[in-house]
């Protein structure tokens, strides 16, 4: 369990550090994902990237296990 724990949190920290290079790639802007913007209310959420973000993960953990 500490290991996994551990690799969660360099995996996290890595994401942490490339944020802004994958906010200039276009993800988080993606088709789909849902965006509300009214006098002052601004509401965003990612559902095509979360998705696409879910599936890299779980191809990642199957090739692993492999």
């Amino acid at each position: 369990m500490s290991r996994v724990l551990i690799v969660l949190g360099i995996v996290l920290i890595v994401l942490g550090l490339l944020w802004p290079l994958l906010q200039k790639s276009g993800l988080g802007r993606l088709p789909g994902d849902i965006v509300i913007q009214r006098d002052n209310f601004h509401f965003y959420f990612p559902l095509t990237t979360s998705i696409l973000i879910s599936l890299l993960i779980s191809l990642v953990i199957w090739l692993f296990r492999k």
